[in-house]
C-alpha cells in the first residue's frame, strides 16, 4: 500500500505554485514537445502540429470547465458567472476537455486546411503521456478519493486504505503511452497508427470501470444520473465513437502489394 501524503503547493522563491496546475502545465508542455518531435519524425510540419496542438488544448481547457459547471456543480457559476475564471479553484471534467479537444482540432483543421488524420494520430499518440502527468497532480492532492481497498495501488489514507483514482488514471496511462511507443518505433512515414481509436476504446472503458469505485460520500463531484456519472455517459460515447473508427478503418485499409498482385491475377485468369 502506498502512504498517503498530501501536496496542494509548493513555494518556488516569493511564488506559491498550485501543484495541481503546474503537473497540468508540465503534461501538455511535455506532450506538445514529445508531439512535436514525432511530427517532424513522420514528415509532417512541426510547426503546424503545434498550432493543431494550441487549438486543442484551448478547446480543451474550455470545454473542460464550461462541462463540470454545467453537469456537476452549477450553483456556484450561476451565483458568480466570474467563476468559470478562476480556474485555481479546481473544477475541470476531462470528458469534456476531449469533447473540446475535437473541436479545437476541427477548428485547426478548417483554418489551417491541413489533413485531419496524420495530425490527429500524433496527437493521440502524445495525449496519454500528457495526461498521466497531469492526473500525477491530481493524486498530490487526492481529489478524486476512492473507496476503501487493501490493493496494493491504494493509499493508506488516515481512516484506512483507499484507492485513489488519480492515481490509478496515471498508472493507466502511462502504461498506455509505453504501448503506444513501442508500437510506434515499427513506423518512419506519416501513415495513421490508429493510436485515436485505440485510446477512446482503452480509455472509455477503463475510465467507465474506475467511476464505480469512487466513494461518493468523500468527492466533491458527487453527481449521477440513473446511478451513471456525467464522465460514464461520455465514455460510452468515447467507446462508440472507437468501435465506429475501427470499423471505418477496417473499410478503408489500402490493399498490401501481395493482395493486389493476386487480385490482378485472379482477375486475368480464364472462368473455370
Amino acid at each position: 500500500m502506498i502512504p498517503y501524503f498530501e501536496l496542494t503547493s509548493v513555494a518556488v522563491g516569493p511564488l506559491r505554485l498550485q501543484v495541481w496546475g503546474t503537473m497540468v502545465a508540465a503534461g501538455i508542455l511535455m506532450a506538445v514537445a514529445v508531439g512535436w518531435r514525432e511530427a517532424r519524425r513522420r514528415g509532417l510540419d512541426g510547426g503546424v502540429f503545434v498550432d493543431f496542438a494550441t487549438w486543442i488544448i484551448v478547446m480543451a481547457m474550455v470545454v473542460a470547465r464550461l462541462f463540470f459547471a454545467a453537469a456537476y456543480d452549477p450553483a456556484p457559476f450561476i451565483k458568480d458567472p466570474l467563476e468559470l475564471f478562476r480556474l485555481w479553484h479546481g473544477g475541470m471534467s476531462s470528458i469534456g476537455g476531449f469533447i473540446g479537444a475535437f473541436l479545437g482540432a476541427a477548428i485547426s483543421v478548417r483554418t489551417a486546411k491541413i489533413r485531419f488524420w496524420p495530425y490527429a494520430d500524433v496527437a493521440a499518440y502524445v495525449l496519454p503521456l500528457g495526461y498521466a502527468i497531469g492526473r500525477i497532480g491530481c493524486f498530490l492532492i487526492h481529489d478524486h478519493i476512492g473507496v476503501r481497498s487493501d490493493f496494493f495501488f491504494a493509499v493508506a489514507f488516515p481512516g484506512g486504505g483507499r484507492l485513489d483514482h488519480g492515481l490509478l488514471l496515471s498508472v493507466f496511462s502511462f502504461a498506455l503511452f509505453a504501448i503506444f511507443f513501442a508500437v510506434n518505433r515499427r513506423f518512419t512515414s506519416d501513415r495513421e497508427r490508429g493510436f485515436l481509436r485505440i485510446f477512446l476504446l482503452a480509455y472509455g472503458i477503463v475510465r467507465f470501470v474506475l467511476d464505480f469505485f469512487r466513494a461518493w460520500d468523500l468527492d466533491n463531484s458527487d453527481v449521477r444520473f440513473l446511478n451513471l456519472t456525467p464522465a460514464q455517459y461520455g465514455c460510452l460515447v468515447m467507446v462508440a465513437v472507437g468501435i465506429w473508427l475501427t470499423v471505418r478503418s477496417r473499410k478503408t485499409r489500402p490493399m498490401s502489394a501481395k493482395t493486389m498482385r493476386k487480385r490482378d491475377s485472379d482477375s486475368a485468369s480464364p472462368i473455370q
